[in-house]
């Protein structure tokens, strides 16, 4: 009886994994939809379906600075929370980011979100007093490592237990938007790959794709006209990376379409943390195809604070990127 039983179960496992007919799932998370298009899993599409949505609601819990009763949202507001495994591996993340940019990336400029009304608490133009000082309260320098956090791992902290200096007077206050939904792609993937899936496109805002589409072909992904109005996704299209059916993140950066405008001054949304200020070059969007969804997320959110030469410059020497990068004189990518 178990070797009829152990039969059966090879069949069916066999089934799945041949699985030749590609899924598609979707839902609403993170302030909006997203989809999964992947072949090969050994579940079901409902189980899959279920198990994303856990996965994406525990991220939401975890990092979210929208969800007011997310882990980080109750820590920026002085909350005692229970330091959890996602959070210290997306601080990691971010903190290695910070050191390779020299600051140019920082998740601990909060603050000069909020100031500048891109952030969760205002929406008004700040005075130079009010930049300057609220420069001495940011910076992921101020922070401990992530090596001294894992020894926090499953403890409850506060904020002020982040600080190097335990006596500073002002709290960081973090803001992982530009880092965690591609973040978020790589744990979907990370769980479809166990389920078996090889051949899949995660989109929750920022993409990560595997294999092959279902014409037996890389993915193609396009990459949006970067001009003032283009507010749908697709519709407007510049240019297009094609896999090579590789594992790959794909996040495109712009300014385009986060901006505000005062007095007849546009206002980007990206925030130099060196300076507390919008960046003013003229690179428009930046396209970036990294080995992972967050490191292709933090990598354009840098680049869009460092401006065209210099982005181009980094690209060039990390053989192991690909980018388009459109500023408002020109195009320049590196996968054609």
């Amino acid at each position: 009886m178990k070797k009829i039983y152990l039969i059966v179960l090879a069949a069916l496992c066999s089934a799945a994994c041949n699985d030749t007919h590609y899924y598609r799932i979707s839902g609403y998370a993170q302030g909006g939809t997203w989809q999964v298009k992947y072949r090969g899993a050994r579940l079901s599409p409902d189980r899959v379906q279920a198990g994303v949505d856990s996965l994406l609601r525990e991220i939401d819990f975890t990092l979210s600075g929208y969800n007011k009763a997310s882990l980080l949202s109750r820590l920026n507001a002085g909350d005692s929370v229970v330091l959890s495994q996602r959070f210290l591996e997306l601080y990691e993340h971010s903190y290695r980011m910070w050191e390779a940019s020299q600051g140019a990336f920082d998740v601990a400029s909060g603050p000069l979100f909020d100031i500048w009304g891109f952030g969760f608490t205002c929406d008004s133009l700040p005075s130079a007093k009010a930049v300057q000082d609220c420069l001495k309260n940011c910076g992921t320098g101020r922070l401990i490592s992530p090596d001294q956090m894992r020894s926090l791992l499953g403890k409850k902290i506060t904020a002020r237990q982040l600080l190097r200096d335990k006596d500073e007077q002002a709290l960081p206050r973090l803001n992982f938007n530009a880092i965690a939904q591609g973040y978020s792609c790589d744990v979907v993937a990370e769980y479809l790959q166990k389920l078996g899936a090889s051949d899949m496109l995660v989109d929750i805002g920022e993409i990560y794709c595997s294999g092959m589409n279902p014409s037996g072909k890389g993915w193609s992904i396009g990459i949006d006209n970067p001009v003032d109005g283009n507010n749908t996704p697709g519709a407007d299209i510049k240019d297009v990376w094609t896999s090579d059916g590789g594992s790959h993140g794909v996040v495109t950066s712009g300014n385009y379409r986060k901006f505000y405008v005062r007095d007849g001054k546009k206002y980007s949304h990206t925030i130099g943390p060196r300076t507390g200020y919008p960046v003013t070059h003229n690179l428009l969007s930046a396209t970036v195809i990294a080995p992972s969804a967050w490191e292709a997320d933090a990598l354009a959110t840098w680049f869009m604070v460092i401006g065209f030469e210099q982005a181009r410059t980094y690209i060039e020497s990390h053989p192991e990127l690909r980018a388009c990068l459109i500023s408002s004189e020109e195009l320049w990518q590196n996968f054609k």
